[in-house]
């Protein structure tokens, strides 16, 4: 047997705890570029979905700029490498955030995907398949750009959520960005507008880039919402506050609570379309 069946068996023989929900739901959340809020982002939403009563785990791929952390005001001392080498135990890795929000670095176990050998995949399985058992949802923040490690990710995930902002580079990359994953891949693309203006920006901005990948990628982008301009996310950046809990009526806490609202709520939004085990076998596919 090749590499690939050999995990694909180890997959079918997980136990996972029996809990009261289905699997976790796997978001990915990326852009075409850095600097557009994608980090910010995510650990707000995980906030707003924890306020919600959802256990979350956010597991911080984004190796260029690893910031979940740092946002939380934490302080890792192991990371998923670490979990991935035999190094430590899975439990060793978690730093309790807000809200009990599994923290997880992923360092440099997410960046060597490629690389990794059987036993080490064979770990890295382990340790997801305990955060399925013990989280509603995972959030994955990627890299920015088109890296192996963040397309690989963004493939096997049941969703994936673009962040861009009304800047035309962020718009022009995020267009690369999603011709890449809808390639091989039928998931639908949700789209997250942040730093705009006024919602005739952000339905402008919106309007842009379904029409271009409606016409010449023949998909559909899914509209998740706008997140306004707002000086308080400096702010709370600075004072190491996730935004949600430094300023919670705050506009920009606000849309993103909305967003976390629909993601959860709305039937439009709210389908787990993939099993656990699923995410997994396109994953291996993808290393």
């Amino acid at each position: 047997m090749d590499q690939a069946q050999k995990l694909r068996d180890i997959i079918g023989d997980q136990e996972v705890p029996e809990r009261d929900v289905i699997d976790a739901r796997i978001i990915t959340i990326s852009s075409g570029k850095g600097g557009v809020g994608k980090t910010n982002f995510t650990v707000n939403l995980g906030i707003a979905l924890a306020k919600q009563g959802k256990s979350v785990t956010i597991i911080d791929a984004d190796l260029g700029l690893a910031n979940v952390d740092v946002l939380f005001g934490l302080v890792p001392k192991y990371n998923l490498s670490h979990v991935i080498k035999g190094e430590v135990p899975v439990q060793d890795i978690i730093v309790k955030g807000l809200y009990d929000i599994n923290i997880i670095s992923g360092g440099s176990g997410i960046m060597d995907l490629i690389d990794l050998d059987s036993e080490q995949l064979e770990k890295l399985i382990h340790t997801l398949t305990y955060f399925n058992a013990v989280s509603d949802y995972i959030l994955i923040d990627t890299g920015a750009g088109l890296s192996k490690s963040v397309l690989s990710f963004i493939d096997a995930a049941s969703d994936v959520i673009v962040v861009i902002t009304p800047d035309p580079t962020s718009i022009t990359d995020a267009y690369a960005l999603v011709k890449n994953i809808v390639m091989d891949d039928q998931k639908k693309i949700k789209l997250i507008i942040n730093r705009v203006e006024s919602n005739e920006e952000g339905d402008e901005v919106f309007g842009k880039m379904h029409q271009a990948v409606s016409k010449f990628l023949n998909r559909e982008l899914e509209n998740l919402g706008y997140i306004f301009e707002d000086n308080n996310l400096k702010r709370a950046v600075r004072r190491q506050i996730p935004l949600l809990e430094a300023y919670p009526r705050a506009i920009a806490s606000k849309g993103i609570e909305n967003i976390a609202y629909n993601l959860d709520n709305n039937g439009k939004y709210n389908k787990n379309n993939n099993s656990f085990r699923s995410f997994l076998n396109k994953l291996i596919n993808k290393i």
